[in-house]
């Protein structure tokens, strides 16, 4: 086993060029009112990772061109789709009249494990909420169902930016596996 080098990590990649004909996660993801900009720039980096479909930016959440974002996003701000929405409702809805299904990564009265979804699920919306109030319930009445990360420790919660890391990778593995636990069954080519 070697260490591999940047430029064999980067062959086989898409760049900025081919993004628009690879074929995404089915998966906007939506950050409500969350306060850090470093926070949302880690979030922008990893949605790139799990090449997610669009991130939305509602609330008081900041965005790019913010140099704590940039910083942060090491370019991801470029690779990533995403728009500024500052009402988080009105993007639900519209992303509901779509087919999209919508999912709290919080913890609810009925929230299910985030590595229990089926990969019958997509395309869906992930709310990722604020750092302290977590997911608003207005929003959670939205939701078709919530997703939570166990917590067996004596904190209640994890840093957005880690929890947000822990659920979209769960969600891309559940899609590559496909609905009948076969590898590849949701995978183009």
């Amino acid at each position: 086993m070697k260490k591999l080098t940047h430029d064999e990590i980067s062959l086989n990649r898409s760049t900025l060029d081919t993004l628009e004909s690879v074929d995404k996660l089915p998966v906007y993801v939506l950050l409500d009112n969350i306060r850090s900009t470093y926070n949302v720039g880690s979030i922008f980096r990893t949605s790139d990772g799990a090449m997610i479909k669009k991130l939305y930016l509602c609330g008081y959440t900041p965005h790019p061109p913010k140099k704590e974002i940039l910083k942060t996003a090491l370019g991801s701000t470029e690779s990533v789709q995403w728009e500024y929405a500052k009402d988080a409702k009105e993007a639900i809805l519209r992303l509901k009249e779509q087919g999209v299904k919508i999912c709290a990564l919080e913890q609810t009265s009925k929230s299910l494990t985030y590595y229990s979804l089926k990969g019958n699920e997509f395309p869906l919306c992930l709310i990722v909420g604020n750092e302290i109030s977590g997911v608003s319930q207005e929003l959670i009445d939205l939701c078709d169902f919530s997703l939570e990360i166990p917590q067996f420790g004596i904190k209640q919660s994890l840093n957005v930016a880690v929890a947000y890391g822990i659920a979209v990778f769960d969600l891309r593995r559940i899609y590559d596996i496909g609905c009948d636990g076969e590898v590849g069954l949701n995978k183009k080519g």
